[in-house]
């Protein structure tokens, strides 16, 4: 079993019940999953631009990625319906569990001046959205074999309801925001 899911079941899942007077275990928010996403504007003009991109999110996530379409054509951006456009992967499971420690714990310390992630990025629904700048923090990507350096986002789905709860539930986990 995952580092952080033990640590769910037997820290987190107390404490939450104790702080938002929960009665049932089963109250209390509870990871969904994790999507990571990168959008691939110049894969317009360079098709190789998707492979690589591809590459390292399968490098990141352990699973292949799902290659994402436009749904309208856009004539300034010389884009048609269904042009690929980006590549995602939705974790679920011991990967979320596995990708999630990772990201906490390896990866975000190793972004330079890191000062913590933001406090303001929930959706007001229970999900956290994170942007990480460059996949070379990741410690699975190989400097010398990136062509470019791309950005990708982290959305992190609980059954949270309200902002609050996710933000207590992601610091107990070890989320380290900023102050």
């Amino acid at each position: 079993m995952a580092r952080l899911r033990d640590r769910y079941k037997n820290e987190v899942v107390p404490a939450m019940m104790a702080e938002m007077g929960y009665s049932n275990p089963m109250q209390v928010p509870r990871l969904r999953k994790v999507v990571l996403n990168i959008g691939l504007g110049e894969a317009i003009q360079n098709p190789k631009a998707l492979e690589a991109a591809s590459g390292d999110l399968v490098q990141i996530s352990g699973q292949h990625p799902v290659i994402t379409r436009a749904k309208k054509s856009i004539a300034a951006f010389k884009l048609r319906t269904g042009m690929a456009i980006g590549v995602m992967v939705t974790l679920r499971g011991e990967r979320m569990y596995e990708f999630l420690d990772r990201l906490i714990n390896v990866t975000l310390p190793r972004v330079r001046d890191f000062q913590g992630v933001p406090r303001n990025a929930f959706d007001g629904r229970g999900n956290y959205t994170l942007g990480i700048k460059e996949q070379l923090v990741f410690p699975e990507i190989d400097y010398d074999k990136v062509d470019k350096v791309r950005g990708l986002q982290v959305s992190i789905v609980t059954t949270a309801r309200t902002d609050e709860e996710v933000r207590r539930l992601l610091e107990l986990l070890g989320m380290p925001f900023s102050k």
